[in-house]
């Protein structure tokens, strides 16, 4: 009589090795399989990057280019404030950040839905929410409405908070935990660029500081939740789909924005509204999640000290902005304060896990 075994899982069923080989066959060959198993479902291997935790240091050459992939990212965010001055000559605050978003969440759908990625976890959408919440609409309405009554050289005093705001949220949120070295640093780099934006705007306050310092906050906390996200999903995917996420509210804000601000279509406009949507926001963010997921969200903060003095460059070139004669010096104390803290956060044992970017 033959017995019917159909229920039983083929993992169940027990094969005895051969006469040859040691008792200890079986869990080697297990041990192998696994690992063979595992490598396949995961990625890991030859090639890949380190989960968390895994206790495996970056590489020199991944930390490199990830400073490289977090440079470009700040490259591209100190164009920010001069194209969104730009983009306000065509444009009303609110059409601007609407439209913005529509043309960056339609760009980052498209690319999402070309390499057909999977919708992400449900339990990653909270997060996704305050990455929007945060980079997407809030600190480019925010700074936009500011930049009606503020010059981009007084705004970028913004930018000159930015990093330390955001490696301290970073540090109590992703639990990295840079060296004493590295927030001394910090402190320092934040303190010049504090100084050389307030003697630059005259030491005055405008009557957009209440924008720029709630965008500050809210960049930061953007920052920081995407930092953290980058841990467990590609660093692309997280300003994807924050965006993407953002799109049916940008949509609602462009249908009721443009009817009622005025558009007066010109070169300027077109392209500060292009570059804000396809160079801030989109390949901005997506270098930037890139690095910082690479570098860790402290370190990869650390080099948008420079992002201040690059937007008075750009100011002065694109604008007409005057610079001042302090200029040069400020920009190597930061330059030094920078090499600093990568130097630190390099050494510091919170900043050697190396994630999937």
């Amino acid at each position: 009589m033959r017995a019917d075994n159909s229920a039983i899982p083929p993992s169940s069923i027990a094969v005895a090795p051969p006469a040859c080989l040691p008792r200890t066959a079986p869990a080697m060959i297990v041990s192998t399989a696994t690992a063979t198993a595992t490598a396949a479902g995961t990625g890991t291997g030859a090639g890949a990057v380190d989960e968390p935790g895994s206790g495996h240091a970056p590489g020199p050459s991944a930390g490199r280019s990830g400073t490289v992939l977090a440079g470009l990212g700040v490259v591209a965010f100190s164009l920010t404030f001069p194209a969104t001055a730009w983009g306000l000559e065509s444009f009303g605050p609110w059409s601007l950040v609407a439209l913005r978003s529509v043309l960056a969440a339609l760009i980052a759908g498209s690319v999402l839905l070309a390499a057909r990625v999977p919708l992400p976890e449900r339990r990653h959408w909270a997060g996704l929410a305050v990455v929007g919440g945060g980079v997407v609409v809030g600190f480019p309405l925010l700074t936009t409405l500011a930049l009606q009554t503020s010059t981009t050289s007084h705004a970028a005093v913004v930018v000159g908070l930015l990093p330390l705001t955001t490696a301290v949220l970073g540090s109590l949120r992703t639990g990295e935990r840079p060296s004493r070295t590295f927030w001394v640093a910090a402190l320092a780099g934040a303190a010049v660029v504090i100084a050389f934006t307030v003697q630059q705007s005259g030491g005055a306050l405008a009557s957009g500081d209440l924008y720029l310092f709630g965008a500050l906050l809210v960049c930061a906390a953007g920052y920081t939740e995407g930092g953290r996200l980058a841990r467990s999903m590609p660093g692309w995917h997280v300003i994807g789909w924050a965006l993407v996420l953002c799109l049916p509210l940008a949509v609602a804000g462009s249908l009721v924005a443009l009817p009622l601000e005025p558009v007066r279509l010109n070169a300027h406009g077109v392209l500060g509204l292009v570059w804000v949507a396809a160079g801030s926001t989109f390949l901005g963010l997506y270098v930037w999640y890139r690095g910082m997921a690479a570098i860790g969200v402290a370190r990869a903060s650390q080099l948008q000290l420079a992002q201040p003095l690059l937007t008075l460059v750009w100011s002065f070139l694109l604008l007409g902005e005057e610079m001042s004669a302090a200029a040069p010096v400020a920009a190597v104390a930061v330059l030094v304060c920078i090499a600093a803290t990568q130097r630190a956060g390099r050494g510091a044992a919170g900043e050697s896990r190396r994630v999937r970017s």
